[in-house]
């Protein structure tokens, strides 16, 4: 009988893509959602030993013009899209590899929010390797779907983030 390591078994670790991703030896986008922000890192590994290049918050958007009293909703779509965009940004600031994505445990949604991640780190100018047809329609990125349109302030906090 085959006894399963302990971080699979708290659903924090799938060591056969772990492993994969090992041998490639190419750098990570890591994604993390947690229950109040999205959390990416760029990790670079060697010999099995991960280290993190950098890694960026959500709670970042705040600094960049997020409104406050939206604070509960920088896990959303929106949020996760420029939170890849400035994660791209980054990247191609530092003049670092174009990294491959690691989304962990993450259940892969199409048009959900590791893909408008993945939208934000493409239209941030990287060229990660992904297909358009799962990425969420414009209009729910922007948050036209929310309870109030967020689409203007959207679109500020973007020009604000490509003026940097």
């Amino acid at each position: 009988m085959k006894t399963i390591r302990r971080r699979r078994k708290e659903n924090k670790t799938d060591y056969n893509i772990r492993m994969k991703l090992l041998k490639s030896d190419v750098p990570r986008a890591v994604f993390r959602k947690t229950d109040r922000y999205i959390i990416a890192a760029y990790v670079k590994s060697d010999e099995a030993k991960d280290k993190v290049v950098f890694g960026i918050t959500s709670k970042l958007l705040l600094k960049h013009g997020w409104p406050e009293d939206m604070k509960g909703s920088l896990k959303s779509l929106s949020a996760s899209y420029l939170t890849g965009f400035i994660f791209g940004k980054k990247i191609s600031e530092k003049k670092l590899e174009v990294p491959v994505l690691d989304m962990g445990m993450i259940r892969n949604v199409p048009k959900g929010r590791v893909f408008a991640f993945v939208k934000g780190i493409v239209d941030s100018g990287i060229k990660i390797k992904s297909g358009t047809e799962v990425f969420p329609s414009e209009e729910r990125i922007k948050g036209k779907n929310m309870k109030t349109d967020f689409s203007a302030t959207f679109d500020k906090i973007k020009s604000k983030i490509e003026g940097k």
